[in-house]
């Protein structure tokens, strides 16, 4: 039986079952036995670096460089798992981290130019996002556009983590886990259709290279032709993710991972705002000057290997390149009838070289048992931006000449260790990285300002697993963080600097449940952040500057994970938080941060009807998002209402209908079921949510 996420290959088998067949089914005669053979399933998922069951991850290395017990780390960590990101066939990462506790994914309306969100109230787009490991470096508009499909998983580990990963921010870090060749064959196809003539294809392929099955490959593509509910804005993609694995022995492995992506949305997303703290239903954008075209690629490379069981040594690698060209449009109060028009031009280009060396020791002292990791990665990235900005016509701005508009270049290097020490059900994480960043910023008029940073980051953290499956935790961490890009100390000047690094602490305590004989897993925890010099943007004046403040993040966060034997799939998580500010503008100090709300609290459900039912083969899902009141300006005079959305899902596995039909499934999905539409205002500009999107698709696995 196929349920939705696993594949049956008897032609593969084939062989190796007829050859057993003869002796079996002899030996069977003879003895009055019967012999049922289960039909073989196979995953999407490789379970290479992140091992998960259904819902639920079990082990990781992301929080620690190795592999690791996730109920062990004591700090935060959820996972969105592959089965979660097929049953809710998210569009953007935003959508996938929806139901994660402490990411807010809404700051902005609809926006699908850019992954932007927050964990803990913290910006962690710029700083916070990694993939297999390695810093995915953002630049102001070049930010690296994520694929969803070419996923099997995300990992979002709480809170500072700069000990090991070096420059990130105080809300966490999200870390992209790519589809990676697997050593069975694996295939699969999904043909897309929704509404705004979204159609949209994909196929996946893995498996052995060659007969000994030291070399492995996948390769994962998307074609998407699409419009959206904005005239004039398309959401249009062509990715290709190619991955080689060359495993000639059990202690080497080396996998080559690469991706060429063209994608091309809406150049504007706004609505026009009438007065501050006001929005209306005009579109910005004009359809005939709209297209924000990205192209970018990444190549890299993971290596390991096993000298003994005292070492094991790995290098990480990644080169990436984007090139964004933007156009862009809005209105303006002109003091005539008619709103006036204006019209700009940017281009932007990222290049960024990333590696991570580590040598990995088991060992013990007595009866501790250690594993300690040491490092030292380097990273390399730049990036230069054109612009025009036109107020005559359209083809003016068509014909204008892009001004040079700066840059950065960034040299980071840093050295780190951690040890994670087990003893009698204890385990202490110890962590400490040394990083250098010079970080040279070009100005319009290619003056250059040079800036050297160094900072110490720093962790421990104590876990203890109890019989019963509970395991309190407690964690003291930080990190440090140069900032992308140029800040205002006074919003009205067109005077800038070069902004503060970003330093943060943070103290936070907790307790996991492994509830014992079953796939589920709670978590609990209260956290207190202090930020000093974060860069938030600010258009109160009209137009978004950054600049930099302190900050005080407290809350507590559960999050609860499930997956059963009954078909039955459940996620739930729940954030209070408030955020102040310590230190910023005239007015702001003691007030709550824009675009925070207290409150943050989502439930999903999955449930796949069993072999034996005369539903076998439906899937049905639903879930709730709740996105509490917070304010949309720092002097807290704009208020966000609450929101609810309520998304779903409907799916039937043909295998179950007729064995020929296995691996074919159709699934529905809604997004905002009840088009729920409201004005949400961050930093004084105030934008629109997306209303009710439908999406069905067809898949095929063999």
């Amino acid at each position: 039986m196929n349920t939705g996420r696993k594949s049956s290959y008897r032609a593969l088998l084939a062989s190796g079952i007829g050859l057993m067949a003869g002796p079996l089914a002899a030996h069977a005669q003879e003895n009055g036995l019967v012999i049922n053979l289960d039909t073989v399933q196979i995953e999407s998922e490789s379970n290479d670096i992140l091992k998960q069951d259904g819902y639920v991850a079990r082990q990781d290395r992301i929080g620690t460089k190795v592999d690791t017990p996730i109920a062990e780390i004591p700090q935060a960590v959820s996972v969105v798992t592959e089965d979660q990101i097929e049953d809710q066939e998210p569009r953007t990462l935003n959508e996938a981290l929806t139901y994660t506790a402490s990411a807010n994914t809404g700051n902005f309306g609809f926006d699908s130019r850019f992954d932007a969100f927050t964990l803990r109230g913290f910006n962690a787009y710029y700083n916070g996002l990694f993939r297999d490991g390695l810093r995915q470096y953002n630049s102001p508009t070049g930010l690296y556009k994520t694929e969803p499909y070419g996923l099997e998983g995300i990992t979002i580990l709480k809170g500072p983590a700069s000990s090991l990963y070096g420059v990130s921010g105080p809300g966490g870090i999200v870390n992209l886990v790519t589809k990676r060749p697997k050593d069975v064959p694996f295939h699969e196809i999904e043909l897309i259709y929704g509404e705004d003539q979204r159609y949209q294809a994909n196929f996946d392929a893995t498996g052995p290279a060659n007969a000994s099955g030291t070399i492995l490959y996948r390769v994962t593509g998307v074609a998407r032709k699409s419009d959206t509910w904005l005239e004039g804005y398309p959401d249009d993609k062509y990715y290709i993710a190619p991955a080689l694995a060359f495993r000639p022995d059990g202690d080497t492995s080396l996998t080559i991972l690469g991706e060429l992506s063209r994608s091309v949305t809406g150049g504007t997303a706004a609505f026009y705002n009438p007065s501050y703290g006001q929005v209306s239903d005009i579109y910005n954008g004009d359809p005939r000057y709209n297209d924000f075209t990205q192209e970018q690629g990444r190549i890299g490379y993971e290596f390991e290997h096993r000298f003994s069981d005292l070492l094991t040594v790995r290098q990480n690698l990644r080169y990436s390149h984007v090139d964004a060209d933007l156009e862009y449009s809005g209105l303006y109060d002109a003091g005539a009838p008619d709103l006036a028009r204006y019209w700009g031009h940017y281009q932007e280009d990222v290049s960024t070289f990333v590696v991570d060396n580590m040598a990995q020791f088991t060992f013990d002292t007595g009866p501790v048992a250690h594993t300690a990791v040491a490092g030292l990665d380097y990273t390399w990235a730049s990036y230069d931006g054109a612009q025009a900005l036109d107020y005559v016509s359209l083809d003016a701005i068509r014909n204008a000449d892009l001004a040079y508009d700066g840059g950065q270049d960034t040299n980071q290097t840093g050295v780190y260790l951690h040890d994670q020490m087990e003893w009698n059900n204890f385990n202490l994480f110890l962590s400490g990285r040394y990083d250098w960043v010079d970080t040279t910023s070009h100005a319009t008029d290619y003056s250059e300002t040079g800036q050297k940073d160094e900072a110490f980051s720093g962790r421990a953290g104590l876990s203890y697993r109890t019989e019963w499956g509970i395991i309190p935790y407690a964690n003291y961490s930080s990190s440090f963080s140069p900032n992308i890009g140029n800040v205002y100390d006074d919003l009205n000047s067109s005077v800038s600097r070069t902004a503060d690094p970003t330093i943060a602490e943070q103290v936070e305590v907790g307790v996991k449940y492994e509830i014992p004989d079953a796939n589920a897993v709670l978590t609990a925890d209260y956290f207190h952040i202090t930020q000093q010099d974060g860069v938030v943007f600010d258009a109160s004046t009209g137009i978004n500057k950054q600049r930099q403040l302190d900050l005080t993040s407290k809350g507590v966060e559960f999050e609860a994970r499930t997956s059963l034997d009954n078909g039955l799939s459940l996620i739930a998580s729940y954030t209070h938080m408030e955020m102040t500010i310590d230190a910023g503008a005239a007015g702001t100090v003691g007030k709550e941060l824009s675009g925070v709300p207290n409150d943050i609290a989502a439930i999903w459900g999955h449930y796949d009807f069993q072999p034996g039912s005369r539903l076998a083969g439906l899937g049905i899902g639903a879930g709730v998002r709740y996105v509490g009141t917070s304010f949309g300006d720092d002097l807290n005079t704009i208020d966000n209402s609450d929101r609810y959305f309520v998304d779903a899902a409907l799916s039937y596995d043909f295998g179950a209908l007729d064995p020929d039909f296995d691996g074919v499934k159709l699934q529905v999905n809604a997004k905002n079921l009840f088009d729920e539409q409201k004005a949400i205002c961050t930093s004084g500009y105030c934008y629109r949510d997306e209303g009710r999107k439908v999406i069905g698709s067809l898949r095929y696995r063999f």
